[in-house]
């Protein structure tokens, strides 16, 4: 007799896992790409000019 009841007891606790609910929620927000402004600015006689004068140096040395 006792182990029909447990036998009764273990299926009553088994269907009940059973029945566990759960419920989640997700929310997307849209997502905002905006530009993105880059500006360079390059200088190319400075580096000319200090090529020169670094080159005028070499000449020099030798």
């Amino acid at each position: 007799m006792k182990t029909v009841i447990g036998v009764i007891l273990a299926a009553l606790m088994l269907a009940g896992c059973g029945t566990i609910n759960t419920n989640s929620n997700i929310n997307l927000k849209p997502i905002e790409i905006k530009p993105i402004h880059i500006t360079i600015d390059i200088n190319l006689k400075v580096d000319k000019a200090l090529d020169n004068f670094f080159g005028d140096l070499d000449k020099t040395a030798k």
